[in-house]
C-alpha cells in the first residue's frame, strides 16, 4: 500500500508506503541464549515474509531525502515506534521533525541485545571483550559481573522484565556514540529492549541501536496500528513496517532510574510497581512523576525522561475526565444545582440543556463558548450505556416545564479495534408530562429508537465507545478510541476513568489525566 501526499511546507513530494511484515515469531529471529539475551540473530533473507524487514533495514543505514535522513514507523509490543539510527544526528533531527516534537523532550534507544546496550553504555567494550575472549581458550564466560558495565541494579529488571514494556535510565558516555540530540543535553539515556521479534529483528539489521518515539504527531494519541500512523504522518515519513497489529498491550513503557537513591518510576507503564519492588535493591522504589497536564509546562527544568513536561496523548476534542472517586458516579447525575461545583468551563461547553435554562431564565450566555452538536462518551467499568444521559432530568427548577433527555436514532458503528464496542444516537429533549417523564425515568436503562412527542428538540448527536471493565483491555484500547473520536470530529468527550490501582490502571489513568482539558 502506498500514498502520496505531498508535503507543502517543505514543497517535497513524498511517497509513504506501508510494507507488510506478516511473518511469524521463528521467521524473523531469535536469542542465541534466552537466559542471558547477549546476542539476538536474525533469520536469513530467505523468504518472502522476511524481505521487506531487509529492505527497510537498508533503507535505515543508507537512505537519504534532501539530505537529511528520513525515520521509520515500525510495530513494538507497546505502541508504534518512529525509528532512526541513534548514533546519527541527521537522522535523529528527522524524529523530531516528522513529530513535531520539542527538542529538549529526550529519546528512548532500543537496542536488540544486551551486547548493543554494553557497546552504548561503553563504547569499544564488546570488540575488546571478545579479542580476550579469542586469547584465553579457558575463558567461557564472555563477561563477568563485576566487568560488565551495565549497573548492576538494573540487572534483577533484565532478568525479569525484558525483552518488554520497560525503559532504564543509563549514564551517557564521555566519548558516547548516541547522537546528541537523543540526550536532549541529559547525562544519561533511556534504553529498552521491546518484546517483538520484528522490532528486534530490524535494530539487528540495522546495525545501530534505534531512538524510536511513538510514531504519532506530537501531543497526539500513540499510535497502535499502521493505520494511525498513517494519519499522522502521511507525507512526512517514506516506510511504515505493518505487522500483527494492533500492539499488544497499546500504552508506552514504564520507565524506571535506579542510579539515585531511592530509585524511582518516571512514567508509568505496562509493569506493577508491586512487581518492581519484588525485585533486589528495588523494594524502596518510588513514584516520581505527576499526573496533571501540563505539570511541567512553562518550567525551565530538562525532563529526565519522555512524557514528563509537555501535553501528551491529546485528541483535538476537549477531554472531560470523571476520576473514579468523583463526586458524580456518570455524567447524567449532575444537575443543575450542582454545577456550579464544576471547575472552569463547568457544563455550559458540554450539554446543550444548559443553553436551555438559560434561555427559560432569559440569561444571556453569549459570553460563553460554542455548545457542541458532538458529543462523545468514553465509558470502562461503572457508567451506565450513554453515561446515564438517557432518561435524565433537564431541570431543576420545579417551577419550569418538565424536559427530559433521551437517547434515539441508535446505530452501530463500525469500531477501529474488534476488542471494544461503538455507536451512534441523538440526545433529544422532550417537554413531557409527569406521566411520561415518569416513564422514561423509570426505564432510562432501556434504550429507544424513536421519539413519538411532538413537543421536541434535538440537543446533539452522541457517539459512546465501551471499552470494557478490564484495565488491559481498557489500555489496549485506550489511544484508538481517542483517535476514533477525532476521526468521527467529536467536540467534546466525557471519559470514564477507573481506579489507578495495578499495573495497567496507573498507566492508564496517567495518560487520561494529561490528555485532559478538564478533570472532575
Amino acid at each position: 500500500m502506498a500514498l502520496v501526499n505531498e508535503n507543502k511546507k517543505d514543497k517535497a513530494l513524498i511517497l509513504t508506503r506501508i510494507l507488510d511484515v506478516e511473518a511469524v515469531d521463528n521467521d524473523l529471529g531469535y536469542f542465541q541464549d534466552r537466559e542471558t539475551l547477549d546476542h539476538w540473530i536474525t533469520q536469513p533473507n530467505e523468504k518472502p515474509q522476511i524481505s521487506n524487514l531487509y529492505e527497510v533495514a537498508e533503507y535505515l543505514r543508507n537512505s537519504r531525502k534532501h539530505h537529511q535522513l528520513l525515520p521509520v514507523a515500525f510495530p513494538t509490543e507497546t505502541v508504534y515506534g518512529l525509528g532512526a539510527d541513534a548514533t546519527n544526528s541527521d537522522a535523529v533531527k528527522g524524529i523530531y521533525k516528522a513529530k513535531g516534537r520539542p527538542s529538549d523532550n529526550p529519546l528512548i534507544i532500543h537496542v536488540c541485545d544486551l551486547n548493543m546496550l554494553r557497546e552504548v553504555i561503553r563504547p569499544g567494550y564488546v570488540e575488546k571483550t571478545s579479542i580476550q575472549v579469542e586469547c584465553n581458550e579457558n575463558h567461557l564466560a564472555t563477561f563477568s559481573p563485576r566487568e560488565d558495565p551495565i549497573p548492576n541494579i538494573y540487572k534483577p529488571l533484565i532478568k525479569r522484565f525484558w525483552p518488554g514494556p520497560l525503559t532504564i535510565l543509563l549514564p551517557n558516555a564521555i566519548n558516547s556514540l548516541l547522537a546528541p540530540e537523543v540526550t536532549a543535553g541529559l547525562s544519561t539515556f533511556g534504553a529498552r529492549m521491546p518484546d517483538s521479534c520484528l522490532a528486534l529483528s530490524l535494530i539487528s539489521l540495522t546495525g545501530k541501536p534505534l531512538a524510536a518515539p511513538s510514531a504519532n504527531a506530537s501531543t497526539k494519541p500513540s499510535p497502535t496500528t499502521a493505520e494511525h500512523v498513517l494519519h499522522d504522518l502521511c507525507g512526512k515519513i517514506e516506510i511504515i513496517v505493518k505487522g500483527r497489529e494492533p500492539c499488544t498491550i497499546g500504552l508506552e513503557s514504564t520507565v524506571v532510574d535506579g542510579l539515585c537513591y531511592p530509585p524511582v518510576i518516571l512514567r508509568p507503564g505496562g509493569i506493577d510497581i508491586d512487581l518492581i519492588r519484588e525485585c533486589p535493591g528495588w523494594e524502596n522504589v518510588c513514584n516520581a512523576y505527576q499526573d496533571e497536564k501540563n505539570t511541567m509546562a512553562g518550567c525551565s527544568k530538562i525532563p529526565r525522561a519522555p512524557g514528563m513536561k509537555y501535553k501528551h496523548y491529546s485528541p483535538k476534542a476537549q477531554v472531560i475526565l470523571y476520576e473514579s472517586s468523583s463526586m458524580f458516579t456518570t455524567p447524567g447525575e449532575e444537575n443543575m444545582a450542582n454545577s456550579h461545583r464544576l471547575p472552569n468551563i463547568q457544563l455550559w461547553q458540554t450539554f446543550s440543556f444548559m443553553d436551555l435554562k438559560n434561555k427559560s431564565t432569559n440569561e444571556n450566555p453569549s459570553h460563553l463558548p460554542p455548545l457542541p452538536s458532538l458529543i462523545g462518551i468514553i465509558r470502562t467499568k461503572n457508567w451506565a450505556p450513554w453515561g446515564g444521559i438517557n432518561g435524565l432530568k433537564l431541570d431543576a427548577d420545579h417551577c419550569l416545564p418538565k424536559r427530559i433527555g433521551q437517547i434515539c436514532n441508535i446505530q452501530p458503528l463500525k469500531a477501529t479495534l474488534d476488542t471494544y464496542k461503538s455507536r451512534q444516537g441523538q440526545f433529544w429533549q422532550i417537554l413531557g408530562l409527569e406521566s411520561h417523564e415518569n416513564r422514561i425515568a423509570s426505564s432510562q436503562y432501556q434504550e429507544t429508537t424513536a421519539i413519538t412527542r411532538t413537543s421536541r428538540k434535538k440537543i446533539a448527536d452522541v457517539i459512546e465507545i465501551f471499552l470494557g471493565a478490564d484495565a488491559r483491555q481498557i489500555a489496549h484500547g485506550l489511544f484508538a478510541a481517542l483517535r476514533e473520536m477525532d476521526e468521527r470530529e467529536v467536540q467534546v468527550i466525557f471519559v470514564e476513568g477507573i481506579d489507578d490501582i495495578g499495573d495497567m490502571a496507573v498507566a492508564v489513568m496517567n495518560r487520561l489525566r494529561k490528555a485532559a482539558s478538564m478533570i472532575i
